[in-house]
């Protein structure tokens, strides 16, 4: 990394925020514990007050109580971070914007959803935007070239071409290490590594007990994501989580247990599960409708499981699941810079896509996951063809682009059947 870039790295983040700044009164920047947030908001800040500050917190929770009106005073957009401990903060700046008439008046910024929300009565429609934001993509950390523009290809698939530099042994560190700020400037990749595992920690012992003052075990927490990691991509309802931890680990759960841990990781935004896609075809296929399981970004699983890159370069057939994982990671982040969502399809004859990009304007582009070899992406070739070929073209428009996502290749390129083959280390947004 360069020097600077240790101070700040630009974010794709960026330039969202600034946009709903523009747009709205409010904006709410949500996502998990040490991605970014609190530093992206801070570069558009005119003035901050940290909520959660060891020497500032009784006082900030009193004066929350007493005269919250003082909170809200500053130069703006003025930044209230780790707001969620005090939910209150919510109402007031809602009933500040309505008052001021402005926009781009406060970001407020947490790594958890409040665990009292007794104390909001409105639900900020019309004052409030939101972003989510992720992990770093390969392209903010500047390990992707960036030849390849995921918002080019709806407009120009045919123009698609770049240069890989990432090798096998790099992408699977890229898995192991995840796109956490801090690990990206460690000097080895030891320390890199024990980043992520001391966050890995952090969750099980205290902060998914912390999100709504619930306890919750800590072992019992480790085999859920150990589970969870097992099943990345995988549409499992509970059951099949409780049986994968009976097969692997001593103790079963509950299904009343597991869906509480659940929901109290998702509040903390370590899991970010994956809707279904559901387009007008031609046939009457029944459409699975179920999530499909992810964690935020694979090096959550990556620690779940214990393992590291060598793990991975032994084990193709992991890596393949946890390559998946970190290009949903990718695709969620470019997608949302193009007003895009993200969302998965499979039908009851087993045909499958990994990652349907749609955007707010109807377009759409189907992408298929692979690790690379020609029989893989022959496989995810064929499969984005017969999708396409299901879709009814009468009722909505037919696919921007077909793309077979892969780890390793060296160039980007489309092939004779209009499929694009596409690496990892060439994509940005």
């Amino acid at each position: 990394m360069e020097e600077n870039s240790i101070e700040y790295r630009k974010r794709l983040a960026d330039d969202l925020l600034k946009e709903k700044l523009e747009a709205m009164g409010a904006v709410l920047i949500e996502g998990p514990k040490a991605c970014g947030k609190t530093t992206t908001a801070e570069q558009q800040a005119k003035s901050i007050l940290y909520m959660d500050d060891p020497s500032n917190i009784q006082q900030n929770l009193q004066l929350a109580e007493t005269n919250i009106k003082r909170l809200l005073q500053g130069e703006t957009p003025r930044l209230i971070d780790e707001w969620q401990i005090a939910p209150q903060i919510w109402d007031a700046v809602r009933f500040e914007t309505d008052h001021r008439k402005d926009d781009g008046l406060f970001m407020l910024t947490g790594s958890a959803v409040p665990a009292d929300d007794s104390k909001i009565h409105h639900s900020g429609t019309g004052r409030f935007a939101w972003l989510t934001m992720r992990p770093m993509t390969l392209w903010e950390s500047g390990e992707s070239s960036g030849d390849v523009s995921l918002r080019e290809l709806f407009s120009h698939p045919d123009k698609v071409d770049g240069t890989n530099k990432l090798m096998m042994e790099d992408v699977a560190f890229a898995i192991c290490r995840g796109g956490w700020p801090k690990s990206l400037y460690k000097k080895t990749q030891k320390a890199a590594l024990r980043q992520v595992t001391e966050y890995f920690e952090a969750i099980t012992r205290s902060d998914i007990s912390r999100v709504d003052g619930i306890e919750r075990d800590e072992h019992r927490t480790k085999r859920l994501m150990r589970s969870y990691a097992r099943l990345q991509g995988a549409m499992a309802s509970i059951t099949t989580i409780i049986e994968d931890i009976k097969a692997n680990e001593p103790e079963g759960m509950s299904d009343e247990t597991i869906a509480s841990y659940i929901k109290a990781l998702k509040k903390i935004f370590v899991i970010e599960d994956m809707p279904a896609w559901n387009p007008n075809l031609r046939s009457k296929t029944a459409i699975r409708t179920s999530d499909t399981r992810y964690f935020v970004d694979p090096s959550l699983a990556i620690a779940a499981l214990g393992i590291g890159p060598d793990d991975l370069m032994n084990d193709l057939s992991t890596m393949g699941l946890l390559f998946e994982t970190l290009c949903v990671r990718d695709i969620r982040v470019y997608a949302e810079a193009n007003d895009g969502n993200v969302y998965h399809y499979r039908d009851k004859t087993g045909l499958e896509c990994d990652t349907v990009v749609h955007l707010r304007n109807g377009s759409y582009g189907l992408i298929e996951i692979k690790l690379g070899g020609e029989t893989h992406i022959e496989e995810g070739a064929a499969n984005l063809n017969a999708l396409a070929d299901k879709i009814d073209t009468a009722k909505m428009k037919k696919p921007s682009f077909k793309m077979v996502l892969t780890a390793v290749g060296q160039y980007a390129y489309m092939r004779t059947d209009g499929v694009i083959v596409v690496p990892i280390g060439c994509l940005k947004d």
